[in-house]
């Protein structure tokens, strides 16, 4: 055997486990397995203690470390939720309250170069999401020569809770966002650690989709967050104030939206605890974990007969100190390179609606006619196909060019691009490529949700839009010889890279095609 880079290799590639690399933590030795013959994985590592009993509702508290070797070859404890049953991220573990872990995948040969490192944030609404599913699955990544790791953070209201009750326990301290504040606590552990694993810390690359997208936002704009990555790439994460992203912990929102100290109150009640002291917090404390989780996922409806009763993420004061939208317009808030983008048939809240009248008035009566010409002009779309087009532009495909324009103008690299491929074997029954189908891609874990059925185009799209993502991890610039160019995004060209629905032969920068639809969804902002 021979000591390099605080690992210990073991000469020979088999997978038994006599033959595991063992790695030495902060917290103490770990043991991997091979999962290919090139790349190692570490699974169910422990970043925070599990936060259980009297840590449920706190800030994420240092691991205990153990003696001996762990072993870190089984995913640990998904994190409690009701998975949503549509979900292509089912978890495949146990979900219990102590799921404070992350996973490393890990090329197997050793290099004298530090290698760029990924963090992954799993979406799903802030109330579903796990690391264990098929999708997330980082062996891909790690053939590229990249530290893949991804973390698990609290969800539904075991990561977003208040109540006056734990105001009045810690109020000098962090409150409301547990969630966030697991994924500080993974990125800390990554800066400590991430050396014993061939890792460089000093380039880091932050990736997350939907809520992890947003997430990705709420980390850029935290004081708590500095230096604790270098580059990050938005995937359909949003980027303007949404109608429901302004909670705050101790008072009604701007919009009236009521405070997360009162949606916890309300669920509370629900559960007969009453009052705002010691008592009222200890008996929520006692509550089961399925009462706490009370079926919420993201089909299921969080009012009750009261009102409101989950907050979800929320402006604390102190690691969510105002909406990310407004640091960003104020000319602060990205000082690292970004991609960003969103897919062709992405998600929307649309209204209820009942007529095509209505749909054309989602943006103003007096934008009727032009909502008509640049959304409907042959009339080929009923009324509900033209409002989930509007719904999409507003709620990612717009904010994605927004987000890259405000980069641009703060000096920072930025790519923009909008993934519109569709599998061979979905293109008779899909009519675009809908919210978070990218993600197989970028994983290159195509069977995980095709199965069987992955055409020779699906899998040379994984292995481009893979690609560049690993270019930009390592460099802050996604482009390579193999590559068709995608430059820099300027608003005057307004070019994007657009995966197209023809497959990798027609991927190519582009003006955006869609400009007038989003300069009007632009200049309609702020009425929705």
């Amino acid at each position: 055997m021979k000591k390099l880079l605080g690992w210990v290799i073991l000469l020979s590639c088999s997978t038994s486990t006599e033959a595991l690399p063992l790695i030495t933590t902060a917290s103490g030795q770990l043991q991997g397995v091979m999962v290919s013959h090139d790349v190692v994985a570490y699974k169910g590592i422990p970043y925070a203690a599990p936060p259980v009993g009297q840590l449920r509702w706190r800030a994420p508290q240092p691991v205990t470390p153990w003696s001996g070797i762990r072993q870190a070859t089984q995913f640990g404890h998904d994190c409690m939720q009701y998975p949503t049953p549509k979900d292509q991220a089912l978890p495949k573990t146990h979900l219990s309250e102590d799921c404070l872990n992350l996973n490393i995948w890990m090329p197997a040969q050793t290099t004298p170069q530090k290698r760029p490192v990924m963090v992954w944030i799993y979406g799903g609404g802030f109330v579903d999401g796990n690391t264990s599913a098929d999708i997330y699955d980082g062996t891909a990544f790690a053939k590229r020569g990249v530290i893949l790791v991804s973390i698990n953070y609290r969800v539904g209201r075991f990561g977003f809770f208040a109540h006056p009750a734990l105001s009045q326990e810690n109020a000098d301290g962090l409150l409301g966002n547990y969630g966030y504040m697991d994924q500080i606590a993974a990125l800390k552990w990554v800066q400590r650690n991430i050396s014993a694993f061939g890792g460089d810390p000093d380039n880091v690359t932050l990736f997350g989709e939907s809520a992890g997208g947003y997430a990705i936002h709420v980390l850029m704009t935290s004081p708590l967050a500095k230096g604790l990555f270098h580059k990050a790439i938005i995937e359909s994460g949003g980027g303007r104030v949404e109608a429901d992203s302004n909670i705050r912990l101790q008072k009604p929102s701007d919009n009236g939206y009521p405070s997360a100290e009162e949606a916890g109150l309300r669920f509370a009640r629900r559960h007969h605890i009453t009052g705002q002291d010691r008592h009222a917090l200890a008996a929520l404390r006692a509550l089961s974990a399925d009462d706490v989780m009370d079926q919420l996922n993201m089909e299921t409806d969080e009012n009750s007969e009261e009102g409101r009763t989950f907050a979800g993420p929320m402006i604390d004061g102190k690691l969510v100190t105002t909406y990310p939208t407004d640091i960003y317009e104020a000319g602060a808030g990205i000082d690292i390179p970004l991609i960003v983008g969103a897919t062709g048939n992405d998600i929307g809240a649309a209204p209820e609606i009942s007529t095509m009248s209505q749909a054309l008035d989602m943006l103003g009566h007096a934008h009727s006619e032009q909502v008509r010409q640049l959304y409907n002009p042959d009339d080929l779309y009923i009324f509900p196909a033209v409002s989930d087009l509007i719904a999409s532009d507003q709620m990612m495909i717009e904010p994605a060019r927004f987000i890259a324009r405000t980069a641009a103008a703060q000096g920072q690299p930025v790519y923009e691009f909008r993934f519109s491929y569709v599998a061979s074997s979905l293109w008779a029954t899909v009519p675009g490529a809908m919210h978070a189908s990218e993600v197989a891609y970028v994983f290159n874990t195509l069977p995980s949700v095709l199965l069987d059925k992955v055409s020779q185009p699906d899998r040379a799209m994984a292995e481009q839009i893979q690609q560049y993502w690993v270019n930009f991890a390592r460099t802050g610039d996604p482009n390579s010889p193999s590559l068709p160019h995608w430059p820099r995004y300027d608003p005057q060209k307004d070019d994007i890279l657009i995966f197209s629905p023809k497959g990798v032969t027609e991927t190519r920068a582009q003006p955006d095609p869609w400009r007038q639809r989003l300069d009007l969804i632009e200049q309609t902002a702020p009425q929705y």
